[in-house]
């Protein structure tokens, strides 16, 4: 009898070990994260009407309560190193007729620490099923941690008041504040032809600063993006972005943990937009070079596409340029093109492809693994990429196959099953 529970006690446990082998790749938890906090639906959510407004500049340390319901008008300023604290259950319509914008600039902090029960909710003053992505700003947070442009401070170009919206400095330790469990619906408001604002825009912003559970829905452009600065990321959301759902550049040092980015191809920009955009500079004469290259390293990430399109939509799920250091592991990028595409100016191949560690991988339903623009590329960078060591593994699995509840359109649900099939090369 000892002998048939010791049994049945191992087995369990090598059960319980191989799901949990299996489930490394992608996003992971014990539950499902998603649920609680999100909303998938944000065009049909009844948000209360405003009853306060915010506009102009805030100097002095503010706290917006829940029972309020705040209308951000115009650009919003956090100056003065005033501390912008938002309790759980907050909710922050921005208006659309004056491009409402919220900036945190350098010395000052937002406190934004909602609850998975409660989150802080920033999202469009229209009503419900007349909301659109870009309907409002977003919010822009500018700290000074290091940039490699020259001089090593900037400003955005956002149609900011240059003042006080500076960003860049020498303190990587840097704090603006933490937001945590936040939701961001309906930013990216378009300022010209070719520019619009991002859901969460972080400028030379420190690690000492915390971004963790925040989902960024239907945002007109980027979801995430950071120009320099030095920042960790836990639990992201991007949900139909029409741009590009993490975007780095000017020698942003950035660890991204456990999140994920769900695509659709028919909400994208048709001038390319991917789940990464990995840059180290905008322009090569602004680079400094004795500033670090940008450097991003993403760990147990989801890269989901969810529509099939034959209109050029569906691009390569990561787009590396030149001179930008990328690592990937432990990873599912599922319905694409291509998992990555590398930028026609990468030259010498073999001692660039050192600078993009790729470990670990599913890579699902996508027509290649790593190219370049350049095609003669191809084969050096398959052959690199081939050897064991990558451990990156190919598969053409449904999406409902390959996910738990991919079509569940309130709560889904994005961990790996445990019964996937693979199989090696494509």
């Amino acid at each position: 009898m000892k002998k048939l529970l010791f049994i049945l006690i191992s087995c369990l446990l090598l059960s319980a070990q191989s799901i949990y082998s299996q489930q490394t790749k992608g996003i992971i938890g014990q539950n499902n994260w998603l649920n609680n906090w999100t909303n998938f639906k944000p065009a049909t959510e009844e948000y209360p009407e405003a009853t306060t407004i915010l506009t102009g500049k805030i100097d002095k340390n503010l706290t917006l309560h829940k029972k309020q319901t705040y209308r951000l008008i115009g650009v919003v300023y956090v100056t003065n190193n005033a501390v912008l604290t938002i309790e759980p259950g907050t909710v922050i319509r921005g208006d659309v007729e004056t491009c409402g914008t919220l900036v945190i600039t350098k010395g000052a902090k937002i406190m934004a620490e909602g609850k998975d029960t409660d989150p802080i909710i920033f999202t469009s003053d229209k009503e419900a099923y007349a909301r659109k992505p870009g309907d409002w700003g977003g919010i822009i947070i500018l700290g000074d941690a290091p940039i490699n442009k020259i001089g090593g401070v900037s400003f955005l170009d956002f149609n900011l008041d240059h003042m006080i919206s500076q960003y860049g400095g020498q303190n990587p330790d840097s704090d603006s504040g933490i937001l945590k469990y936040v939701r961001i619906e309906f930013s990216g408001r378009k300022l010209n032809t070719l520019k619009e604002l991002n859901g969460l825009s972080l400028a030379g912003v420190g690690r000492q600063s915390k971004f963790s559970f925040i989902q960024i829905s239907y945002s007109n452009d980027d979801s995430f993006e950071c120009y320099g600065g030095d920042v960790n990321f836990d639990n992201l959301i991007s949900f139909r972005a029409t741009d590009d759902d993490f975007d780095f550049t000017q020698g942003a040092q950035c660890n991204i943990n456990n999140s994920i980015a769900i695509r659709y191809p028919y909400s994208s920009d048709i001038s390319g937009s991917r789940c990464f955009e990995i840059d180290s500079f905008d322009k090569i004469e602004n680079l400094d070079p004795t500033k670090k290259l940008t450097k991003i390293t993403a760990t147990n990430i989801t890269l989901a596409n969810l529509e099939e399109n034959n209109q050029g939509l569906v691009r390569e799920a990561i787009y590396i340029k030149d001179k930008s250091y990328f690592s990937l592991s432990n990873s599912v990028v599922s319905g694409f093109k291509l998992c990555v595409l590398l930028d026609d100016k990468i030259a010498n191949i073999s001692a660039n492809l050192a600078k993009i560690n790729l470990q670990s991988l599913l890579v699902n339903n996508c027509e290649g693994g790593v190219q370049s623009e350049i095609i003669e590329n191809d084969p050096e960078i398959k052959n690199w990429y081939s050897n064991e060591s990558f451990s990156i593994e190919y598969s053409k699995l449904t999406k409902e196959a390959l996910f738990l509840q991919p079509n569940n359109k309130r709560i889904p649900d994005f961990r790996l099953k445990t019964n996937t099939i693979l199989v090696k090369g494509y």
